[in-house]
């Protein structure tokens, strides 16, 4: 396997899972895609592999994991049992269901200390030390019934619309999107008179779904359904592939959730952004943070 070196790298600064600040220490490995040849691990529900002694699992509780260890497995860094998404793609990394202490080690090795990383969905102890710096509570929704439909006036955005789709992300704030973001799938946008107003698109692919992610308006174009016209887009591509659209927002956007519930989704969970503080020196600290 090929050594990846660490980068350091500006956190997101915004009110999604927070991107790893700046990362230093041991490099980490590219994790390949598994192929003819390669055994696979026993899976559980929904295609994670079981820990011994445990319940099997759906993809959808540790979606990250299951994008890491599946179709995105070609972007995948990592160190021990820790996965991430280079920084400059995602925020996002995956840890085991239930870490233990050399998780938590390889994971303060690989963000470097004093970094700030996201932890979506960790529900538990935070390591002694470790500084629990965001909480917001979320939802998870999966299709159930949704009149998806190609959208006539969308384009596909791509690498060359990266700077106008910063431009509107900074604009809009719908969550991290990096440079390039882009890859992780499809991406739609419309435009009016050359400017990009509005786009939506596919962030995590665990076997059989795909997230939809990035949707956001110019606040000068709102109230014409053009939110909901790409999600519906974008579910109709996810769905061509014979997969299942699912997708995450705040607990407090109710907005969103009547919007989401109203064209076909339904609640599968609650889950939880967080973000923690690796500790300048590992070992610092007295008790373990719990979290909620």
């Amino acid at each position: 396997m090929t050594t990846v070196e660490p980068r350091r790298v500006p956190g997101t600064g915004d009110a999604q899972p927070v991107g790893p600040s700046d990362t230093s220490g041991a490099g980490t490995t590219p994790v390949p895609a598994q192929g003819a040849g390669e055994p696979r691990p026993a899976a559980g529900h929904g295609g994670l592999p079981e820990a011994r002694g445990t319940e099997p699992r759906h993809v959808l509780d540790n979606p990250a994991l299951a994008s890491l260890t599946g179709p995105h497995a070609h972007f995948a860094e990592r160190r021990g049992r820790v996965l991430r998404y280079p920084v400059d793609v995602s925020p996002w990394l995956a840890l085991p269901d239930e870490p233990d202490a050399d998780d938590w080690a390889d994971l303060a090795a690989l963000a470097g200390p004093g970094a700030e990383v996201p932890l979506p969905g960790f529900r538990g102890e935070l390591p002694a030390g470790w500084e629990l710096t965001l909480q917001i509570e979320g939802v998870q929704f999966v299709d159930d019934g949704l009149v998806a439909a190609p959208e006539p006036e969308a384009v596909r955005l791509g690498p060359a619309d990266v700077p106008e789709i910063l431009d509107l992300i900074a604009r809009t704030q719908p969550g991290p999107f990096e440079a390039r973001t882009i890859e992780l799938g499809t991406y739609l946008g419309i435009r009016r008179d050359g400017a990009l107003i509005a786009m939506a698109g596919e962030r995590l692919h665990p076997p059989g779904w795909t997230e939809i992610s990035a949707v956001c308006t110019d606040p000068a174009f709102r109230g014409e359904g053009l939110a909901t016209r790409l999600v519906l887009a974008v579910a109709h591509g996810i769905r061509e592939r014979g997969e299942t659209p699912f997708l995450h927002t705040s607990a407090r956007n109710t907005d969103a959730i009547r919007l989401y519930e109203s064209l076909g989704f339904r609640l599968r969970r609650r889950t939880a952004f967080l973000a923690a503080r690796v500790p300048e020196r590992l070992g610092e600290g007295r008790e373990p943070v719990p979290v909620a």
